[in-house]
Order: C-alpha cells, then sequence, then structure tokens
C-alpha cells in the first residue's frame, strides 16, 4: 500500500470515529449549547465530515427499525409504578455495531476536543485552556485537545496566531497537512492554505517536523514554507513579520507585491472576488495599507494608480488594461 493511500484511510478512518462520537453524543442527549455549535462546526468544515455522518446515522436507524421488528413490544413496569423504557429501544442498542462502539470507546477516552472556526472575513480570539492565547484569522477552522499529559492543536485550514504559555512537560503541538510545530516557548503564525503550510516564528524558540526530513530548531524571523514535496526556510525581518501579521489589527499591507497576489490575499476575506483578467496585469505591483473589507479602495488604487480598468461583473469586481 502506498503512503498517500495509507495517508487517506487513516484520515477516513479518523472521520468515521468522529462521526461515530457526535451520533453517540446527540442519541444519548448529551449535548449542550456549546457541544451543538461545535457538531454544526465539524459538519460545516467538510463534505467528508457530512457524509459520514449520514452514513453512520442511517445505519443506526436500520438497526433500531430491525430490533423493532423481531423484538415483541413488551414494557416492564418500574417498582416506582413509572413505565421503563420499550424493550425494542434496548434491544436496538444491544446489536449497535462493534465498529460504533469501538469508535465511540477511543473518543471517550481523548481529551475532550474544542472546535474553534471563523468565517470568510472574520476574527477571534480565545484563550485555551492551558492560558494559550490563539488568534483566527479569516475562514479558519483548528480543533484544540487539550489534557493533563498533552496539548495538541490541529489546523484545518486558515491561519492563526500563538501565543503559546510554554510547559517543558507538557509540550505544545500545532499540527497541519501532516507536519508539526512543537513550542519551545513561542509566538508564532501557522497557515493552512490548500496543502501549502506557512510557519513564520515571531518569538522565542519552535522545533518544526515533517515527515522525512530532519528536524529544524526555528530562530525568531525565521519562515518555513513546506507543500508535502519541498521545504524552504527563509529570514525576515522584525519589520516584514510585523507587516505579514497586520491581519491582526484588520489590516492587510502589500511591499511591492504582484498584484495577482494582493488580489488573492483579499479575496482571502471578502465575498466579493477581485479577478485579475490576465497574466501581464497580474504581475503589476502595487504597495499600500489597506482594510481587509477595502476591496473597492483596492480596486480604485488599481485604476487610479496603475492605470487600469475597473468594472463589477456578476458580484466580482473584474481588473484589466
Amino acid at each position: 500500500m502506498s503512503a498517500l493511500q495509507q495517508t487517506q484511510d487513516v484520515t477516513a478512518e479518523k472521520i468515521e470515529a468522529r462521526a461515530s462520537y457526535w451520533l453517540g453524543r446527540r442519541e444519548f442527549g448529551n449535548l449542550n449549547e456549546q457541544d451543538q455549535k461545535e457538531f454544526e462546526a465539524w459538519l460545516e468544515a467538510s463534505t467528508a465530515h457530512r457524509v459520514a455522518f449520514v452514513r453512520l446515522e442511517s445505519s443506526w436507524n436500520r438497526t433500531v427499525r430491525l430490533a423493532a421488528l423481531r423484538t415483541p413490544n413488551v414494557e416492564q413496569k418500574a417498582e416506582s409504578g413509572k413505565r421503563s423504557r420499550p424493550l425494542t429501544y434496548i434491544a436496538a442498542l444491544s446489536v449497535v455495531s462493534l465498529a460504533f462502539v469501538a469508535a465511540l470507546s477511543v473518543y471517550m477516552l481523548r481529551p475532550a476536543e474544542t472546535v474553534y472556526a471563523t468565517a470568510i472575513g472574520g476574527h477571534k480570539t480565545v484563550t485555551l485552556e492551558d492560558g494559550t492565547i490563539v488568534e483566527l484569522n479569516t475562514d479558519t477552522l483548528l480543533r484544540a485537545r487539550i489534557s493533563s499529559q498533552s496539548r495538541i492543536v490541529q489546523l484545518d485550514r486558515g491561519e492563526a496566531f500563538f501565543h503559546v504559555r510554554h510547559e517543558a512537560a507538557r509540550p505544545f503541538v500545532v499540527t497541519a497537512v501532516g507536519d508539526r510545530v512543537v513550542d519551545l516557548g513561542t509566538q508564532f503564525v501557522v497557515r493552512n492554505d490548500l496543502g501549502r503550510l506557512k510557519v513564520s516564528l515571531i518569538e522565542g524558540r519552535a522545533r518544526f517536523e515533517a515527515t522525512g526530513a530532519p528536524k529544524q530548531i526555528l530562530a525568531p524571523g525565521d519562515v518555513v514554507i513546506a507543500n508535502g514535496k519541498t521545504i524552504s526556510l527563509t529570514k525576515m525581518s522584525t519589520k516584514d513579520l510585523t507587516s505579514d501579521c497586520s491581519w491582526r489589527r484588520g489590516l492587510l499591507t502589500f511591499r511591492h507585491t504582484a498584484l495577482g497576489e494582493a488580489a488573492a490575499e483579499f479575496n482571502r476575506y471578502n465575498d466579493k472576488k477581485l479577478v485579475i483578467a490576465d497574466s501581464s496585469v497580474a504581475r503589476l505591483q502595487i504597495r499600500g495599507t489597506f482594510r481587509t473589507g477595502d476591496v473597492g479602495v483596492f480596486a480604485n488604487v488599481a485604476r487610479d494608480v496603475l492605470g487600469l480598468h475597473v468594472v463589477s461583473r456578476g458580484g466580482d469586481i473584474v481588473v484589466t488594461r
């Protein structure tokens, strides 16, 4: 079996197990308001999540129906005189698939997982159970499992700033795209963008671990970019790092940035998209600081400063020569 197939199998198993966890919580009435929000966020995070849950829910419903058909509908009275649950329900529970029970047991024994998410254009600051502060950028989804033995956060998509409360005996680990960032007393930013991982170390130290590659100790200013095939390490000045993190203040800062790249950044934050019509326009450079929602202002700068043609089309803004 190939490494890719093994990875896909493991991912499918994790999704199936998580679907089992949520189905069990729902069926046994253990979902409070916060749990319901986390459950809905998990469903919305991926089509694979929704498919796995619906498939498992369908199997569960069939199990209950079959048990009802095969078991006499006899009811017993409790000592208090109140009716107990129908034996059909008890029988249904007794024939739940072993896979469901096993997966549920695994998740009940694991540290509780908390899901944090932002919408397009959203920004959220949260404090984890261990005191670590996390800022979520636009369209971000991460899951945190904090226990007395471990601290693990998985960044499924988007970008987040971490101000880690360091504990030598309980390292803080961020996983994304199969790679790991291990805190050694740190402030850093992790961005997971369609399988392209970027780690920027702002303060302290961290260890970057990628499958099949040597571990790297990162110092302030180090920026790692990994795409599953290659890993590059560059150095950025404090000023440039601050500019890269200007999203924390609701800003986007461009320093002689290609227009196509700048437009792509704006598109992360807005439903109205910037469309750069041809490659020659996309290569033009722009500089300046804009609010993340100022798509129109950015388009006006492209028109007035670069002399480009800007037109609204189908809800988008198209930029041409």
